[in-house]
């Protein structure tokens, strides 16, 4: 399968209607990640993982200082014995390849946060308000742009380097006027001579299109030299474009490609990454479902550090989901849709070896609704703050605009 570079939105409309001539053909792939990439001045890379499915940040990150919890948990501790962490907390077993950038202090949790969505426990709207940024619990149908892109609109001396986007998924968190682009593995984008003589004409004498044309028919040149790029051969770009490379679906150790191809852009021009993993939903079989995930996320997070190499020190990761779940565990070994769950930070920049965030402990008065972990803070706060550390983003800039409605509260003092 050839993989293909779309360009930012205009290009993509260009895409679109001239589909048959070039012979576009998008896998089915629905649990392909999306990866999208944005140039921003500096040195400093964010990386943003969406965790999609609702992550159990109470299996992830294991309160098991807090006597109450050892009363809702049966099944899902079966996993083997947790690893300690600092505090109360222990980490799940299966975050053991972390382990070391934890003694290193490039790894870091903050626990019981929530975007300000209640109740409705749904994951589509929990996603959107988790992209979109915003602080109302409903999804905000009058805001079409997602926080990382409004942050790139508010960067003085942004670029667009190249944004790529892998698979079907749409990263809303991306979406709005600061260009970016998409890449897409799973994508063939092939222009004979004929097809691109026809596109050239064809939009010769149109001001708006004809730019596009000509970056279309660039972009195919680029993916033929892209390879070489990342470094691994045909077969290296092959390996992304396989279906079982998609997170979760991977049993081994071996690099995350979509990582390996993220890093490759973060070596050069790219400052801000953004890509989702899907499979996180835990109704049943809790034990299993996460062991899959946490290897994909280990995988991602450890490829991204030894491609990145020296610029690792510079990087900031953050993993986010949508909400946690209930504190008990159900009748199948799993857990239901909850509130206040918990976030992953990794990377060189990080002042990690802790647990972020103020435990409000499990004791059924204390819980949310008295079936979740209770909030305490707002996992859009830490974002911020890894946002105004980076790039010296003014804090009512960011409380207003990048994440409408948010009190930052007070600097939790997450980068190094």
């Amino acid at each position: 399968m050839t993989d293909s570079v779309l360009s930012a939105p205009l290009s993509r409309r260009l895409f679109l209607k001239t589909g048959a001539l070039v012979g576009c053909s998008i896998a089915a792939q629905p649990l392909m990640t999306t990866v999208t990439f944005a140039a921003a001045p500096g040195e400093n890379r964010l990386v943003v993982l969406i965790l999609r499915g609702a992550m159990d940040g109470l299996d992830v990150v294991r309160p098991v200082g807090d006597p109450a919890f050892a009363g809702y948990r049966n099944l899902t501790l079966q996993a083997g014995a947790a690893l300690p962490l600092t505090g109360i907390y222990a980490a799940h077993p299966d975050l053991a390849p972390l382990m070391p950038l934890w003694a290193k202090g490039e790894l870091a949790f903050a626990h019981a946060v929530s975007t300000p969505y209640r109740d409705k426990r749904s994951h589509f709207d929990g996603q959107d308000i988790l992209e979109a940024g915003t602080g109302r619990d409903v999804p905000d149908l009058t805001v079409k742009d997602g926080w990382l892109n409004r942050m790139l609109q508010a960067m003085p001396g942004l670029s667009s380097e190249t944004a790529f986007a892998v698979g079907r998924d749409e990263m809303k968190v991306i979406l709005g006027r600061a260009p970016y682009a998409s890449w897409a593995p799973d994508a063939r984008l092939q222009l004979s001579s004929q097809g691109r003589r026809l596109l050239a004409r064809m939009y010769q004498d149109d001001p708006m299109f004809r730019s596009s044309a000509a970056e279309a028919i660039a972009l195919t040149d680029q993916m033929a030299a892209a390879p070489a790029a990342m470094g691994g051969g045909s077969d290296g770009m092959m390996m992304a474009a396989a279906p079982a490379t998609a997170p979760g679906a991977a049993t081994d150790t071996a690099p995350d490609p979509l990582a390996a191809f993220a890093a490759s852009r973060l070596k050069g021009d790219t400052r801000i990454a953004t890509f989702s993993i899907s499979g996180w939903d835990s109704h049943a079989a809790q034990a299993g479902v996460l062991k899959r995930e946490l290897g994909a996320l280990c995988r991602t997070i450890l490829t991204l550090k030894d491609d990145l190499g020296p610029v690792w020190g510079k990087t900031t990761v953050i993993a986010m989901t949508e909400f946690g779940r209930t504190a008990k565990e159900n009748g199948t070994g799993g857990t239901d849709h909850g509130t206040g769950g918990a976030m992953l930070m990794a990377g060189g920049a990080i002042r990690g070896g802790k647990v972020y965030g103020r435990w409000p402990g499990l004791d059924e008065a204390a819980l949310y609704e008295r079936r979740d972990l209770m909030p305490t803070a707002d996992v859009r706060a830490y974002a911020a703050w890894a946002m105004r550390g980076m790039y010296g983003l003014d804090k009512g800039l960011l409380e207003k605009t990048v994440f409408p409605g948010l009190d930052m509260g007070t600097d939790p003092g997450i980068l190094a």
